[in-house]
């Protein structure tokens, strides 16, 4: 077991009671134990053994699959069901045994393979030399659960079960394989990855491409040595993947996101597999068919608000570095933040977003579940938030609603154009309903704000207030705050409203609420 005292950042014993403490909030990644079931258990013709208590698969197998891939039980997964008396005197190995014992006899056409888990790891139950003993051999997969993150675990995952039962077997590139196409990546619990990935595959056939293998999401472990019939390999995401891609020594391409990025993403493919002219023709038919709906809401009356509108990104590097791409380069809009997982260098951690998104909101905001509680705590009305990552109770089993490639483009944007027809709508000034019985002016004090005088320095400060509320509610923002203050110096028999008339104002009624 790991020593206290060998723990990174933490402090000498002398000064423990002045280090600052820092909280670890809203993680927005799960760990390499969870990458690795959602990695091999895509595989039909695997059974995973969890070296784990038997209540610590449910999230991962169970609970999660649900609310996200709409899967309700991943069901080549079983724990090895380790109890207090193996953590503390026996070993997990008696418990791995009499799984793996009973597994073999209701799965003997299945591999099975013993992955270890956080629990396991941390009293050190390394179980790969007497598995590799067995006859036949199991293997163990070590997964790091307590030292990476999911984008670490499914690399590590894929480069395993390559190394393990791909390479040896793997035949020679052959010349009937000269448009053969992998795509690499698609696993459990990655977002919106049934949509994205028949776009991709529309992209490469209409490239001149043909999809040899999905590796893991539609393959079998036996199928694992056709990776190398791949002339091409597509890398969906570009949190991980990429590492086996290399491995496998063939040119790689990054699933696209965006018009310029999807154009060039089917010319460099149609140059790869010698069939550029198809590829060309291809993109051709895309703008007059595919494309045409995105020309029309661009020439649209929403057109405008493009320019105007500010939206702000959270969420896996893919989508992050994508809607980026193509919301600011390519449409035009206002990037109010955008933070990818894993981050980066110099991008925003889960606590600093929160207050960023306490302070300010953008019009659209595109992340997980982490951020639209942020965004439910900062009473965040006039923003629209669009799911883009998980973690969040969020389905996306339907294969129309892309982000990646033409198809996504367009989908993005209709998206984000009714969501702004409903700001508009939720927005829209109404005037009050005149009292039964009275005449309007009656009912409305305001008719008397006509004869209110209006200093340029209260205009300054009330304008000041709307700077951080967004573009799209501002109008209606701006006419209900100016209608709180003439109400106010109406009802305190004023005639001018000067900067304190607007404070008090908006002081007085906030404090009602």
């Amino acid at each position: 077991m790991t020593d206290l005292n060998d723990l990174p950042n933490r402090a000498p014993a002398a000064d423990q009671s002045r280090a600052p403490i820092e909280l670890i909030r809203d993680l927005e990644s799960t760990s390499g134990y969870w990458a690795a079931v959602w990695t091999m258990c895509t595989l039909p013709d695997v059974h995973l053994i969890c070296d784990a208590p038997i209540g610590c698969f449910n999230l991962v197998a169970t609970a999660v699959p649900d609310y996200t891939d709409a899967i309700p039980h991943i069901h080549n997964i079983t724990p090895s069901v380790m109890r207090e008396q193996e953590v503390t005197l026996l070993g997990t190995a008696g418990a791995v045994r009499r799984a793996v014992e009973a597994l073999r006899s209701l799965h003997p056409d299945k591999t099975l393979i013993v992955v270890s888990t956080a629990e396991s790891e941390m009293i050190s139950s390394d179980h790969s030399d007497w598995l590799s003993k067995l006859d036949p051999p199991v293997p163990f997969f070590w997964s790091q659960s307590l030292e990476g993150d999911e984008w670490e675990g499914r690399d590590r995952a894929l480069l395993w079960l390559w190394n393990r039962f791909g390479r040896e077997r793997a035949a020679p590139l052959s010349a009937n394989d000269a448009q053969m196409v992998n795509i690499i990546g698609p696993t459990y619990g990655c977002f919106n990855s049934p949509a994205d990935l028949h776009e991709i595959k529309r992209l490469i056939e209409g490239a001149g491409g043909k999809v040899n293998l999905v590796y893991p999401f539609e393959a079998t472990l036996e199928d694992t040595p056709r990776l190398s019939r791949g002339a091409v390999n597509v890398v969906m995401y570009r949190e991980f993947g990429e590492a086996l891609a290399k491995e496998l020594g063939r040119p790689y391409l990054f699933a696209p996101m965006g018009i310029r990025e999807t154009t060039e993403f089917i010319q460099q493919l149609g140059d790869l597999l010698g069939t550029r002219a198809q590829a060309d023709a291809f993109i051709a038919r895309e703008k007059q068919t595919t494309l045409a709906p995105l020309w029309d809401l661009w020439r649209g009356p929403q057109g405008d608000w493009f320019a105007t509108t500010e939206f702000a990104v959270v969420a896996g590097r893919s989508y992050t570095e994508g809607l980026v791409r193509l919301l600011a380069d390519e449409l035009g809009m206002k990037l109010h933040f955008a933070s990818g997982r894993p981050r980066r260098p110099g991008e925003m951690d889960n606590i600093q977003i929160r207050e960023t998104l306490h302070k300010k909101q953008p019009a659209f905001l595109f992340g997980s579940l982490n951020e639209k509680i942020y965004l439910t705590e900062a009473q965040a009305k006039a923003t629209h938030f669009i799911p883009a990552a998980f973690p969040g109770a969020v389905v996306r089993r339907a294969l129309g609603t892309p982000f990646m490639g033409y198809s996504g483009v367009v989908y993005i944007v209709q998206e984000m154009v009714n969501r702004y027809y409903d700001l508009v709508f939720n927005f829209l000034p109404f005037d009050n309903v005149a009292a039964a019985g009275q005449p309007k002016e009656a009912a409305n004090p305001l008719t008397a704000a006509s004869r209110l005088v209006w200093s340029e320095a209260a205009r300054a400060q009330l304008d000041r207030h709307l700077e951080g509320i967004p573009w799209i509610s501002r109008i209606s923002a701006s006419r209900e705050l100016r209608a709180q203050v003439e109400v106010y110096a109406i009802k305190h028999n004023l005639r001018e409203v000067t900067p304190d008339t607007v404070e008090q104002a908006l002081a007085a009624t906030a404090a009602q609420r």
